[in-house]
């Protein structure tokens, strides 16, 4: 009878295994279905997050008495307006200030070698190669390319068309969005519900956040730059910005690129520029950005570099810009889940007594 008995198991780990081996073999085929499948469902994903982050605008607008449809159309137009107007005022200051800061950069190294007997032709001449062919692909786009690149172009535009058309839709639904989650969950899971409702508090706080750390970062800089003299404020500016992405590096790599240039002006700017990036980056940090995003989304130095640091060799670029939201939500998944992950290891140590 033990003899005939059918072991179950280990027919479910050997099936297992060979479904496992046979996709293995076929990666090639699930792979080619999973990126189209990626190409199809981006345009939804980033739609949703854009709609997300704006949808904390568009409720205290709402708050005001404004319909809704007119609140999501003045953040929309808000939003858009903003961009194109950048687009048009910074693009052409960006390229000048762009080829100012290459050739600083140059010569800062020409510098340091004839001062300091140091090397750096070879560095020096990867940067002008680099900065040239990058002028010669625009230039051949621009003189032989011009069907390629208004192909480009548009695949681009119906790509913004589509994400802003299915944005538009998924802020008009996004109530019922959430209240459909909100009333499947409570039903499911009461805790789930609060663990889910703390998880959208916290990314709501630390979208609102980043906005206006952004928004502040930019005249910031450009106005303090500018005061004292730097060329390149507008563009420094823009770095300082978008370096928010990037906790802690950003402004590193945006406050040593302003006093590299600097060095190669003046003596004068560059101890300007270090004085400015030494006040100001104290400010952010221990002033500025505790008071946008409070004492919640407040994460630990020590956290956010190694978080970085393990995004961007998993996943490169994108990696690193996620690091800091998925460190807050994993600190406020451990947070919210403390009390259970105690009374486990209380209840483990009994049983084990």
């Amino acid at each position: 009878m033990i003899k005939n008995k059918i072991d179950f198991k280990l027919i479910n780990t050997a099936i297992l295994v060979f479904i496992i081996y046979l996709i293995y073999q076929t990666k090639d085929f699930w792979l080619g279905i999973l990126n189209v499948f990626g190409k199809i469902a981006l345009p939804f994903f980033i739609a949703f997050i854009i709609a997300y982050a704006l949808y904390p605008l568009v409720r205290k607008i709402m708050d005001k008495k404004v319909p809704k449809a007119l609140s999501i159309f003045i953040v929309i137009f808000s939003v858009l307006a903003v961009l194109v107007l950048l687009i048009y005022l910074i693009t052409p200051l960006l390229f000048d200030q762009t080829r100012s800061l290459f050739n600083g950069i140059v010569a800062f190294l020409k510098e340091i070698s004839i001062n300091y007997n140091v090397n750096f032709k070879d560095v020096q001449d990867t940067l002008s190669l680099s900065f040239n062919n990058i002028l010669e692909k625009l230039g051949s786009y621009i003189s032989n390319g011009a069907i390629s690149v208004i192909s480009i172009s548009l695949d681009y535009i119906s790509k913004i068309f589509i994400v802003f058309a299915l944005c538009v839709y998924f802020l008009l639904d996004m109530d019922k969005i959430r209240n459909f989650i909100k009333d499947y969950l409570s039903i499911k899971s009461e805790k789930i519900y609060y663990y889910v409702k703390t998880l959208d508090d916290e990314m709501e706080r630390y979208l609102s956040g980043f906005m206006k750390i952004v928004f502040i970062s930019f005249f910031e800089y450009i106005i303090v730059y500018s005061v004292i003299g730097h060329p390149n404020a507008l563009l420094l500016g823009g770095l300082a910005a978008f370096g928010n992405l990037i906790p802690y590096f950003g402004g590193i790599v945006t406050n040593i690129i302003a006093a590299i240039t600097a060095f190669v002006i003046s003596p004068a700017l560059f101890i300007k520029t270090c004085i400015v990036f030494m006040i100001f980056s104290s400010i952010d940090g221990y002033v500025i950005n505790p008071l946008v995003y409070g004492k919640t989304n407040q994460v630990h130095p020590l956290i956010v570099i190694s978080s970085v640091f393990v995004g961007g060799i998993l996943f490169g670029i994108i990696g690193i810009v996620i690091a800091l939201p998925l460190s807050i939500l994993i600190i406020a998944t451990l947070k919210y889940f403390k009390k259970d992950i105690i009374q486990m290891k209380e209840k483990h140590s009994k049983n084990k007594n």
